[in-house]
């Protein structure tokens, strides 16, 4: 009797991880797929109209007009796409997509680390691949993002993973492809717990907390001019920005603040850098076209910061920063940054609504990040040779009215594009249907 019910409650808990568990990840490619008649975006601006797109071992290998050029199929499996579009995967940058599964759970939270100084410390590890949060992306083509830690001046090392993996190992793309700076604020809020009034006012520490990360560039610099020991693994993890490997994420809104920043980086040898957020970036968009410092773009759908702000300043932005000849990408921190990150093509659509071309539009969240994020060369666009992460999609990718993904595939894998949102508006549609 006592071995029946152990067998009983071990089932119990095998059945319930089945329940929970995330889509199985798809298999490996083993046979030519070629996809006809669809409109194809390639990602840099050009469209090609019924097109041809054949994916061999995880990779594009044809991407051309179908009208034009003779293919030989024979033995492929082939997919009718006619009056559909094909798009590269959308990728999501500055994003904590599977450090944190539920908010008020602390144990299922590893966005932030202790300390104020970590560029050591890897999201990639703590990145949850069975995240159901990370699993309802796939249905609006978010195929891709930048897992990024958050908290402290430097939070850590970011890298860029795929979303449709067992583990962390198996989806990465770029591991450590840079690191996150949380530039200090020139100005700051009342403490209303301390009964101050909550109004702007300067940061009278600004020009201390600065001093205090060139002195920390300056101790890792004679750090690595020495014989290393003991080892340091904060100054081993910023060799990355003076030798190039690594990016530098700076994390900054205001004017002066990204004129700071990029000084900083240029006196301090920073060989890479980008701005994320960039409130006023147009502000300064000379300087930025000057040192060729591209932009992660803060979140388009929010409100204006000043009151001498145009209503619709965020939404226009992006069009301002792109005809001054910045290289700019769409990041979507704010509220609920996790679960609005889905929204990413939406937010493309609404510049494209704002001065941009549909093309330009796309490139925000395609190849643009790609060569901010320093993934171009395998993602991004429908290049030959590159992976095949692309999806198929009924209308405009950018409009949420016809964004409707019939199929998806990551490196040539043809991924599931159910997730748990797709299986309960399926349980109460048949619930509540007529």
């Amino acid at each position: 009797m006592k071995n029946l019910k152990y067998k009983i409650l071990v089932f119990a808990l095998l059945l319930s991880v089945v329940v929970i568990a995330q889509q199985t990840p798809a298999p490996k490619q083993t046979k030519d797929i070629a996809i006809f008649g669809a409109t194809a975006h390639i990602g840099d601006g050009t469209v090609i109209e019924n097109s041809c797109l054949i994916i061999k071992d995880g990779k594009i290998a044809t991407i051309a007009s179908a009208e034009q050029v003779k293919f030989n199929v024979k033995g492929m499996d082939i997919i009718t796409a006619t009056g559909q579009h094909i798009y590269p995967g959308f990728i999501a940058p500055n994003t904590t997509l599977g450090l944190v599964e539920v908010d008020a759970v602390r144990a299922s939270d590893d966005a932030d680390e202790v300390g104020a100084m970590n560029p050591h410390i890897r999201s990639l590890i703590a990145y949850n691949t069975e995240s159901k949060v990370v699993e309802s992306m796939r249905p609006n083509g978010v195929l891709m993002g930048q897992i990024t830690p958050r908290g402290g001046r430097i939070s850590g090392t970011s890298s860029v993973v795929q979303f449709d993996a067992w583990n962390w190992e198996d989806a990465v793309i770029k591991e450590g492809d840079g690191i996150h700076l949380n530039w200090p604020s020139s100005f700051s809020r009342g403490r209303w717990w301390l009964g101050e009034p909550s109004n702007l006012k300067v940061n009278e520490e600004y020009k201390k907390q600065v001093d205090e990360l060139v002195a920390y560039c300056n101790e890792s610099k004679v750090y690595h001019s020495g014989n290393q020991s003991p080892k340091h693994l904060p100054f081993e993890a910023l060799q990355g920005l003076f030798d190039g490997s690594k990016t530098l994420f700076i994390h900054v809104d205001s004017e002066k603040g990204i004129t700071d920043a990029i000084h900083f980086s240029k006196e301090n040898d920073v060989k890479n850098m980008v701005i994320v957020g960039g409130y006023e970036a147009d502000k300064v968009a000379a300087l930025l076209k000057q040192h060729n410092i591209p932009l992660l773009l803060q979140r388009v759908h929010s409100e204006p910061k000043s009151d001498d702000d145009d209503y619709d300043f965020p939404f226009k932005q992006a069009k301002q920063l792109v005809d001054a000849g910045v290289l700019v990408g769409l990041e979507n921190a704010g509220s609920m940054e996790r679960m609005n990150a889905r929204n990413l093509p939406f937010l493309a659509g609404t510049c494209a609504a704002y001065g941009l071309t549909k093309e330009q539009a796309l490139s925000l969240i395609t190849l643009n990040t790609a060569k901010i994020l320093g993934i171009e060369d395998t993602v991004g666009s429908l290049e030959v040779g590159k992976d095949a992460t692309l999806f198929i999609s009924e209308g405009d990718a950018l409009d949420m009215r016809t964004n409707k993904l019939t199929k998806a595939f990551i490196q040539g894998r043809d991924i599931s594009l159910e997730s748990h949102q797709t299986e309960l508006y399926k349980r109460y549609s048949n619930k509540y249907k007529k």
